[in-house]
């Protein structure tokens, strides 16, 4: 699904840009995977294994989106480098397409910037737009107080946990707690 650009001003005074993906963002695309991955754990991936990304995967990931009907991606662009990017998608099934389900990551020099804020508030707007959602829902791995409190702020609210969910490296076991928001129309 292709969806309007919308320019904001972060916190900062920097102007950013929210977006469909496109063909000229693979390479940052690329680069922002890799660098989040490495920037937190709370992101499901080490950096290591983003090699299975690629420029034709990323192509392929665009093209297919854009084209959806029931899911969009959207990228956040600030002087022009990835800063961070959102998903939403919902099933076309009977039973299930009333939930939508989220997910964003910001590379950390854009936090407390506003851009989480924003690329939620598109997110919302696209689940009120579909009739048949009625909820959105995420997940977020214990200790990211900060996301917490960012979903918290967007009118999400913990619905389950699952008990050693995410195994670092270190053999660290976290929960990972999931989470909803009722579409209100």
């Amino acid at each position: 699904m292709i969806m309007n650009d919308v320019s904001f001003q972060l916190k900062d005074g920097r102007m950013a840009l929210i977006r469909s993906p496109k063909e000229e963002d693979i390479q940052g695309m690329l680069e922002y995977l890799y660098i989040s991955a490495g920037e937190t754990d709370f992101i499901l991936r080490y950096p290591e294994e983003c090699s299975k990304y690629t420029a034709q995967g990323e192509r392929e990931l665009f093209d297919r989106v854009n084209n959806s009907d029931n899911e969009a991606m959207l990228v956040c662009l600030v002087e022009g480098k990835v800063a961070g990017n959102c998903g939403i998608a919902w099933s076309k099934a009977m039973k299930t397409r009333h939930r939508a389900s989220v997910a964003i990551a910001l590379l950390s020099e854009f936090w407390n910037q506003g851009i989480g804020t924003r690329l939620f508030q598109e997110m919302i707007r696209i689940a009120q737009q579909n009739s048949n959602i009625l909820q959105m829902e995420l997940e977020y791995v214990e200790g990211n107080s900060r996301a917490r409190a960012l979903y918290e702020k967007m009118g999400f609210r913990i619905t389950g946990v699952k008990p050693n969910a995410i195994r670092l490296k270190d053999g660290t076991l976290l929960n990972e707690y999931s989470m909803a928001r009722e579409i209100r129309r």
